[in-house]
């Protein structure tokens, strides 16, 4: 028995190593795959830019003029419409008008790149 077994051993394993050879993927495949999935992700992102309502455009006539976070989930506006500023709450539960400011608030000068943010933010001399 023990001569039986050993000769459906060896088959078993000459069988299966045999079929099991798989050819390794080459660099070139794998650059082509790699450009590919940018090419793709490039793509879509020109593609949401030209889709209306996309959120990448401003919205004429509507500018968001300050944003404060008060909570995990609310947070104060200023948004100015039609040469108006509403302070507006925006929460779990909607956003709501709180006050029509007489006076506009002064825009906050936005840092432009990453460079200016971190000088910003580190408080180093340029």
């Amino acid at each position: 028995m023990s001569a039986a077994a050993a000769a459906t051993g060896a088959a078993a394993q000459a069988g299966g190593f045999a079929g099991s050879a798989a050819p390794s993927p080459s660099i070139a495949g794998g650059l082509f795959a790699l450009l590919l999935v940018v090419g793709l992700i490039l793509g879509l992102a020109w593609l949401l830019k030209r889709l209306p309502g996309s959120g990448f455009r401003p919205t004429p006539g509507l500018r968001l003029v300050a944003s404060l976070h008060v909570g995990p989930k609310e947070r104060l506006l200023v948004v100015e419409t039609g040469g108006e500023q509403l302070l507006l709450g925006v929460g779990a539960g909607g956003i709501r008008p709180l006050h029509v400011l007489r006076e506009p608030i002064p825009e906050t000068p936005q840092p432009q790149g990453f460079a200016a943010l971190l000088k910003q933010r580190t408080g180093s001399a340029p």
